[in-house]
């Protein structure tokens, strides 16, 4: 019996449909990809990790997917923080640039995917605190609303 969940990692959403847990491996679709899961047993190795190999060939990937600004994690609307580990490509706003919800701000590399990091709400920024090519963490401030 499969089992439909909605996940978010990392901020992203994800449709994971898990097939049968009694058998190995694993049968599950990943927004429309399916994979063969094999998990761990207990007396495997704890550096060993588990084995997904796509069961057709994948999609592939767009372009650039879109991924929501995220506030910082004290609650700023001001700020613009990295919703993943990546690194920074094409800036395409500068302090003093008038942005509306939904304007792009630059790219974010994570995981071999352009991911497009757009304006959380209108405004102006006042500043840009990263440079092209720089590798951020999750968290770090990007930009900075007046």
């Amino acid at each position: 019996m499969n089992k439909t969940i909605k996940v978010l990692v990392n901020g992203n959403p994800y449709e994971v449909e898990v097939g049968d847990l009694s058998v190995s491996p694993i049968q599950v679709v990943v927004n429309g990809t399916a994979y063969e899961v094999k998990l761990e047993t207990e007396a495997a190795p704890a550096a060993a990790p588990a084995a997904a190999k796509p069961v057709s060939a994948p999609k592939p990937a767009p372009a650039a997917v879109p991924v929501k600004a995220a506030v910082a994690a004290t609650g700023s609307e001001n700020e613009v923080v990295a919703p993943m580990p990546g690194v920074i490509l094409d800036i395409a706003v500068k302090p003093g640039s008038k942005v509306t919800s939904g304007t792009l701000l630059c790219y974010l590399e994570a995981m071999k995917m352009k991911n497009a990091i757009r304006a959380s709400r209108d405004g102006v920024i006042a500043s840009v605190e990263v440079a092209d090519g720089q590798r951020v963490q999750y968290g770090n401030v990007l930009f900075k609303y007046e």
